[in-house]
């Protein structure tokens, strides 16, 4: 892959810009379609493509004035038959499990947060496998983790980044911190172990594998907003490097980041949604979807979703990428059943 410098990125984002207008404009007719809508509204959720269906579970659903609600249901959708279908419920209702299929080995459900009682952020350790009867409890996460990204290369699932308790307490959205952890569960031994960190600690990423390796894209700090930093992992060397960082968001004069989804698709990766914050309050939603081109080091621009999201799952097959549900507003006011679809 090649590596270019800030000066050649800049340049290279100008050309982008240019590029991905007229392709945005040629790609409107042949762009996002709706799809059948997840059967209820989620946010805050993660999908995998498992026995040739895409697989999500959990979410929460924000309503003003009454208590968070997080979801415990399953579904599974057949883009042959445009439809949905429900599998056994999650043993406790989370937000945010990341959801991985480890092929023969099972679909997973790792971390996420749970809700006791006045608690609505209680960090877990979560990690369960589907079964025929329902989900079984595999060896927990060594540490709660929530808001990770994760992947599946040669037989191992890897969780990277995302939040941890900063402390003794674990309840609340401030008690949890930003962390560059590379945890990676081996299946077949029921094990975890750990893996280089990922270079920079941040929650609300995206990833996908393509040349099998691992690109982490986006996500944000606590403190800092988000980032379009795209990172890239090498399983075999245990190795990070930096490519090209997703270009700003020219619509909403923000860096697209946070709650963004991404899936391979067609040798590229495919980036899309997300939501940035104001200062003193308010924000937005990103329509935006970036191509990335890696024998280029190159995003470009894609066409816009329908329905701006954030906090959405994104799944790939044949071809074709699937964003899933999602919040459309900032932060959680307005969860959605939303789907749409994209063939690259």
């Amino acid at each position: 892959m090649t590596r270019i410098d800030r000066r050649a990125f800049m340049a290279a984002s100008a050309s982008a810009a240019v590029i991905g207008a007229g392709s945005r404009a040629q790609a409107r007719e042949a762009g996002w379609t709706s799809r059948a809508s997840l059967p209820w509204a989620a946010q805050e959720i993660y999908a995998a493509v498992h026995d040739g269906r895409i697989v999500t579970a959990g979410g929460l659903v924000m309503r003003r004035g009454q208590p968070l609600h997080v979801e415990d249901r399953v579904a599974a959708y057949d883009p042959a038959a445009d439809a949905w279908s429900e599998l056994p419920r999650l043993p406790e209702a989370r937000h945010h499990p990341m959801i991985v299929s480890a092929g023969g080995a099972g679909l997973y459900a790792l971390g996420g947060y749970a809700r006791f009682g006045g608690d609505e952020w209680i960090n877990t350790t979560d990690c369960l496998v589907l079964e025929d009867g329902g989900w079984r409890a595999m060896t927990p996460i060594p540490a709660p983790l929530s808001e990770t990204v994760g992947a599946f290369v040669d037989g191992r699932i890897h969780l990277i980044g995302g939040r941890t308790p900063g402390g003794t307490a674990n309840g609340g959205w401030n008690d949890q911190a930003d962390t560059p952890v590379h945890r990676v569960f081996l299946p077949a031994e029921n094990r975890w172990t750990d893996a280089r960190p990922l270079p920079m600690a941040r929650n609300s990423a995206a990833a996908a594998v393509l040349g099998g390796a691992i690109w982490v894209a986006g996500g944000r700090t606590v403190g800092g907003g988000g980032t379009g930093r795209l990172d890239r992992y090498d399983p075999t060397a245990d190795r990070w490097d930096t490519p090209a960082p997703i270009p700003r968001s020219y619509a909403q004069n923000s860096q697209v980041g946070g709650g963004l989804a991404m899936a391979e698709a067609g040798g590229k990766l495919v980036a899309f949604g997300g939501e940035w914050f104001a200062r003193g309050g308010g924000g937005g939603v990103f329509a935006e979807t970036w191509l990335y081109d890696p024998a280029r080091d190159l995003w470009e621009a894609g066409p816009d979703m329908k329905t701006p999201r954030h906090g959405l799952a994104a799944a790939a097959l044949d071809g074709v990428v699937y964003a899933i549900a999602g919040g459309s507003v900032v932060s959680g006011g307005a969860a959605t059943g939303v789907v749409e679809s994209l063939r690259v």
